[in-house]
């Protein structure tokens, strides 16, 4: 074994948060070696965890290197300051603040306690959401350091968005070699992937016990590496936090697990880089990225979701390479990576909202973005939409969810979309387990969070992450007593499952593993408990109409 190899496995490595003199500099933080060199950190405010932030853990895909699989990054002389998160990549969102925005944005971030390379902890690989258009790492609700001190090593990571992330063009397929283009964000992921399995064992990680997890398109990051065949290995567990869905569900089209052909994305890319005056692959590379992201972070129109409701335009394609086909076909032939699987949803997502919304959204009601589901709040909204999205089965849509007024027809959209939603992910689990022998577990997320969104938001999209982390500290909100009970209760079960493929443990509810024969999920947030997907009526209708759609 070379030296490299030696130092990534962590047989030669210093003890984690011990002084390393590098060219006569002694650090004051925590260092550790890594293949590319030496790093120092901070210690959180628990000393006895060590946080690297801003790790390069591929090139900087800039120049030659933009629209391109991601290039190994280069090694670097002396002490490097890991002591702050890299840029944010390219994105239409605000900065957060003290950020700046960079393509040279591709960093990792590692929370650990251990003290040793020896102690091999489980590991947790974290992946933003945000429509695979914005979102970084950098987020304080994505602080690894409460995780850290339940025996987790955590890493967060930037990965591309938009355009520089997704644009697939026929001559980026000649390119390539493989036919194939876009994808560039999943590769990054792939990319980050490959580097923990190399180097987490210096920050006292276990590269044979990483669990993947994500949030919105964080989530369906997980999924489309949960069939990767570039992914196989490299990861044993996956969490995804919203989205999981039949591939008979129409909500699948257009929220954050939606996928292009190629052929779509490759026409879609064209497009787009004419209307930039883009000519050639080098006119692509040569452009600002600010002109490069103009105009696209728009919503895919071509898309019949049965709704109102459309994908973003760019998003991961079904190239033959990272993604091999679509997720029905390799649920057929069970060509899946064969890994254990958390999946869930949360109360007031997918078009139900809480019920003091009601009168605002009649009054004003939002205009329609990419990725954002349909919410009926008036009686022919919801006749329209019902007769929309169920076509032939809808008058036994109306039947089972019958409404005569405004009032009645939100509460009935309310019920319809978490039915639809619990139903969607226990069908789902279904053909999962048709040939993946691991366990899988299911919630549904009810707590919604304190402050001035309550009335409007409730229990809504991305509403549990605070609590999975248990960064109730790092975020500006009136938390209770209740609040942190429940963040202590979350984290440890996500803790409980990273390290040991069951969020079961002392002093908690019990969580039972998805059963095909017991139609039931596990409440999260305001009680921790099973309840049912849904009634035995509603759950057979759900069941029937998936069966009747084109399989995703």
């Amino acid at each position: 074994m070379g030296m490299i190899g030696r130092l990534a496995s962590g047989f030669t490595l210093l003890a984690l948060m011990q002084p390393l003199c590098v060219s006569g500099a002694l650090a004051k933080g925590p260092t550790v070696r890594i293949e590319t060199g030496a790093l120092e950190g901070n210690h959180a405010s628990d000393p006895s965890i060590a946080v690297y932030r801003g790790i390069p853990y591929v090139a900087p895909p800039v120049g030659d290197l933009r629209l391109r699989p991601p290039a190994p990054a280069k090694a670097w002389k002396g002490l490097r300051s890991a002591a702050a998160f890299g840029a944010v990549c390219p994105q239409h969102s605000a900065l957060p603040a003290g950020s700046q925005m960079s393509e040279d944005c591709l960093t990792a971030n590692v929370w650990t306690g251990a003290k040793s390379p020896k102690e091999r902890r489980a590991v947790y690989v974290w992946i933003y959401g945000g429509g695979f258009n914005e979102g970084t790492s950098a987020n304080p609700q994505f602080d690894g350091e409460m995780l850290a001190r339940k025996g987790v090593v955590v890493v967060t990571f930037n990965y591309r968005l938009g355009p520089l992330g997704f644009l697939a063009t026929p001559e980026l397929s000649r390119e390539s070699g493989r036919n194939a283009s876009g994808n560039y964000g999943l590769l990054d992921s792939i990319a980050l992937l490959k580097w923990v399995k190399r180097n987490i064992g210096a920050f006292g990680g276990d590269p044979a016990r990483v669990t993947i997890g994500g949030q919105s398109a964080g989530a369906g990051t997980v999924g489309f590496l949960s069939m990767s065949p570039l992914a196989k290995g490299l990861f044993q567990q996956s969490i995804a936090e919203s989205q999981v869905r039949h591939p008979g569900d129409p909500e699948l089209r257009y929220l954050n697990t939606s996928w292009r052909s190629l052929k779509r994305a490759e026409e879609d890319g064209a497009a787009f880089a004419a209307a930039r005056g883009a000519k050639t692959i080098a006119d692509l590379r040569a452009m600002p990225w600010k002109k490069l992201l103009e105009g696209s972070d728009a919503s895919d129109q071509s898309v019949d979701s049965r709704s109102a409701s459309k994908p973003p335009l760019f998003r991961p394609a079904v190239d033959g390479w990272v993604v091999r086909k679509r997720y029905s076909s390799i649920f057929a032939d069970g060509s899946q990576n064969h890994v254990a699987y958390m999946a869930g949803n949360n109360l007031d997502e997918s078009g139900a909202v809480p019920e003091t919304a009601f009168a605002t959204l009649r009054s004003s009601p939002p205009a329609m973005r990419g990725g954002m589901p349909t919410t009926n709040v008036t009686l022919p909204a919801y006749q329209s939409w019902a007769k929309r999205k169920f076509g032939t089965m809808a008058e036994e849509f109306l039947q089972l969810y019958p409404a005569a007024n405004d009032e009645e027809a939100a509460r009935m959209n309310n019920a319809a979309a978490r039915d639809n939603s619990r139903s969607s992910t226990f069908l789902w689990a279904a053909q999962w387990r048709r040939t993946v022998k691991k366990p899988v577990f299911t919630y549904f997320w009810t707590h919604a969070r304190p402050g001035p969104s309550k009335p409007m938001r409730g229990a809504f999209h991305g509403s549990e992450i605070n609590y999975v982390f248990n960064s109730l500290h790092l975020t500006d909100l009136p938390w209770t007593d209740e609040d942190r009970r429940i963040a202590e209760t979350m984290s440890s079960y996500w803790a409980n499952y990273i390290k040991t493929g069951n969020p079961n443990g002392p002093g908690l509810a019990t969580w039972p593993e998805w059963d095909v024969e017991k139609p039931q999920v596990m409440e999260l947030g305001d009680a921790f408990r099973p309840i049912p997907i849904a009634a035995p009526e509603k759950l057979n209708f759900w069941r029937r109409f998936f069966a009747s759609q084109d399989q995703w």
